[in-house]
């Protein structure tokens, strides 16, 4: 799965649980892609999700403004190889040695694609 992929399926995974599908009906994935992230059928409150899981974390982290914080409050692998692995996902045509621009960079288009794909994010966060 993608880098995205796991942050789209962390979130809105949390928000409800997916359906159940037969397995009949389920095709067999190609091993090579990336796992599809299916939009919920309504918008996911982005900022509430993310604003309960840090109040159950126990840790100060600030994932309104930092990709790694973000990444770590939803389980991820927040290093600078798995950043610039979601860079490359995301297209980011900025020179990848400057982590501050490129973590900036990333945040925003984080906040972006993931109303783009169902979640409700304040405009602040876009």
């Amino acid at each position: 799965m993608s880098i995205f992929g796991a942050i789209m399926s962390r979130i809105f995974g949390h928000a409800e649980a997916p359906a159940a599908t037969p397995a009949a009906a389920t095709p067999s994935p190609d091993p090579t892609a990336p796992a599809p992230v299916a939009a919920p059928a309504q918008a996911v409150d982005v900022a509430a999700i993310l604003s309960e899981m840090a109040a159950k974390s126990g840790q100060s982290l600030n994932w309104r403004q930092s990709i790694v914080d973000l990444m770590k409050l939803l389980g991820l692998d927040s290093s600078l190889a798995a950043r610039k692995e979601l860079a490359g996902e995301l297209h980011y045509t900025g020179d990848t040695s400057d982590s501050a621009a490129m973590n900036v960079w990333l945040h925003r288009q984080v906040m972006q694609k993931l109303a783009e794909n169902g979640g409700k994010v304040p405009d602040d966060l876009k």
